[in-house]
């Protein structure tokens, strides 16, 4: 709605042969399409819609670390190393992110943020002390703010939170549009849109791709970035896909800087988030709904605006957000909240990076190296922490 349609692709008319084929345009795709392409690879990147109109135009694009699952929970699960390690990983993607933006001079509008984690209600606090006594031992730079504080630096009510160092946030699909722009003028990457995969046939060394326009495509290597349109491939159970809402304001004439520079969520199921963009709005989302029928979906916008609206008064009574224009999407989530990253044993010469969850961009920004490490044969830790089947 923002933007428009940045920028269209021609549809594929001819039999190409290339060494790696990325199937998904949104910026998952667009950032393996960079990967590849500046490794030497000759790459070409397809997708059915329009570049950047699937989940990337609909996300709300708060850049964290922290995921669904709280580290202490994880790391109850999965033991120290390897929850640390992830967290870890989570970090160092949303500064390689920043940087990438900074390096490339793309104009999305990258904000590096601090990141809030308000305790819901009283009975929330003693887990959230919890969380953030695992964040510090692990050396992650936060801090323990009183509901005092919370109330004085930010305007919201609460009963205390966590404020992180490291966050952002980002024109996901401008992004998009900028770094495929950017990768096909400087290492020749191919780009298709309207042209929709139908089916594969697997060879010994090569993939060979048909697709709806008639058009046969001998790749080395498919990297599937489809997000979780990805269960129309995998059949196998690898998460359930939830319904999910967004609200954003009309411009307000001013906005304090603590809230500018910082993002927001708290400690409520599904929880309740929210950040400041630059043009001066306010942008919630949430109410979260376990199923995936987009016509039901779709039928409680409304509805669901007005309960996004009423929970932001509530936390922060001192700002008025008047409703400007409201859309609700689709995302996977997975029991453990990580995403599926590398190869899958019923799809030859294929890999997989599909960032579920409610932090997939920072998870697409780890598989950069994840997928690269893969293709090249080369160990990487999170190959066997995001493997299928784990």
């Amino acid at each position: 709605m923002k933007n428009g349609l940045v920028k269209s692709y021609p549809s594929l008319r001819k039999n190409i042969a290339c060494d790696i084929l990325i199937v998904g345009g949104g910026i998952t795709g667009a950032l393996m399409a960079y990967e590849f392409s500046r490794a030497g690879y000759k790459t070409v990147l397809i997708d059915k819609r329009d570049v950047g109109t699937g989940s990337t135009c609909a996300t709300t694009a708060m850049i964290q670390y922290e995921l669904d699952e709280s580290l202490h929970s994880l790391i109850d699960k999965l033991g120290r190393d390897q929850a640390v390690g992830i967290y870890e990983g989570a970090i160092q993607a949303v500064n390689k992110l920043t940087h990438l933006v900074d390096s490339l001079k793309i104009e999305c509008g990258l904000l590096e943020k601090q990141s809030l984690l308000f305790a819901h209600k009283v009975a929330d606090v003693e887990s959230l002390r919890k969380e953030f006594e695992s964040r510090k031992m692990a050396g992650i730079s936060v801090n323990w703010l009183g509901k005092e504080e919370v109330a004085s630096r930010f305007g919201i009510i609460s009963e205390g939170g966590i404020l992180s160092d490291v966050g952002a946030s980002l024109d996901a699909y401008q992004f998009t549009h900028a770094l495929l722009e950017y990768t096909t003028n400087t290492y020749a990457l191919q780009v298709y849109d309207h042209t929709k995969m139908t089916d594969v046939q697997h060879g010994h060394a090569k993939n060979f791709v048909n697709t709806d326009t008639a058009a046969v495509i001998e790749c080395g290597k498919i990297i599937y970035t489809t997000g979780y349109e990805s269960h129309e491939v995998i059949r196998s159970n690898i998460g359930k896909l939830i319904s999910t809402y967004a609200c954003v304001s009309e411009p307000l004439d001013y906005l304090p800087p603590s809230l500018m520079n910082t993002i927001f969520w708290n400690t409520e199921d599904p929880y309740l988030y929210f950040r400041m963009t630059m043009d001066n709005r306010i942008l919630i989302g949430g109410e979260d709904e376990d199923f995936k029928n987009p016509e039901r979906r779709d039928d409680l916008i409304e509805q669901k605006e007005n309960e996004l609206v009423k929970k932001f008064h509530k936390v922060m009574p001192g700002v008025k957000f008047i409703a400007d224009f409201s859309w609700a999407g689709t995302f996977g989530a997975t029991k453990d909240s990580l995403p599926y990253a590398g190869e899958h044993p019923d799809y030859p010469n294929s890999y997989f990076m599909l960032g579920f969850g409610g932090n997939g961009i920072t998870f697409s920004v780890m598989g950069m190296e994840i997928l690269s490490d893969a293709v090249a044969g080369r160990r990487n830790k999170f190959l066997d922490y995001f493997r299928f089947g784990r």
